[in-house]
């Protein structure tokens, strides 16, 4: 069975990833989602072990202590982590997998696992992401700034990333998305096998 492909895929806060992400399954059934866990309170409408694994933050600190995440950052005074185990569990069994992790989860799991595919969601503009920010309206002006300074920290990661999606259009993102993972499925050195195989298999007979 050839092992799975991973894709991650990162974005500043407001960039309209996780929506991205959520239409690009929808069309691409087959492939699972990375399940992170957090310290954090589920928030209304979130469903444990679909949205989050939502623990406590002694129960993620010793996670941390017995190596349990392949990656794991502190956001917001939150914890957030990706499960070594479950990643290995669903690459070996053949299944792709799709991580939406942060630049800084997503640098540690390169550093781990070989093969994967990184891509990096941007909004239209500064100016706009910004704009989407703030029409939130459900966080504080404080709260508003440290996400854009974080945005635009994050934003010197892209430099590594394979692929760079401008979020200008939701349909057009998606379907950029899907494009991604159907040639990276097709790529001759995921089909080493099957092309050997192929290449073994005896001729077919000339008709008389």
């Amino acid at each position: 069975m050839a092992k799975g492909l991973f894709i991650v895929v990162s974005a500043p806060s407001g960039t309209g990833k996780s929506t991205i992400c959520q239409r690009f399954m929808q069309a691409c059934p087959e492939i699972k989602f990375s399940v992170s866990y957090t310290s954090r309170p589920p928030r209304p409408n979130e469903i444990n072990g679909k949205d989050y694994h939502f623990i406590s933050r002694e129960e993620f600190q010793a996670r941390i202590d017995k190596g349990e995440f392949v990656e794991w950052v502190e956001n917001y005074g939150h914890l957030y982590g990706s499960s070594v185990k479950a990643m290995k569990g669903f690459l070996q069994d053949g299944q792709d997998l799709l991580l939406d992790i942060e630049p800084r989860g997503a640098r540690r799991i390169k550093q781990k696992f070989k093969g994967g595919v990184y891509v990096f969601v941007l909004p239209p503009s500064r100016s706009e992401l910004l704009k989407r920010l703030e029409g939130r309206g459900c966080e504080t002006d404080e709260v508003i700034q440290s996400r854009f300074d974080q945005a635009e920290s994050e934003l010197k990661e892209i430099s590594w990333y394979d692929y760079t999606i401008f979020n200008k259009d939701l349909e057009t993102a998606v379907n950029q998305l899907i494009s991604i993972y159907v040639a990276q499925k097709c790529k001759r050195s995921r089909l080493q096998d099957e092309i050997k195989q192929f290449i073994r298999e005896t001729p077919i007979p000339k008709a008389k």
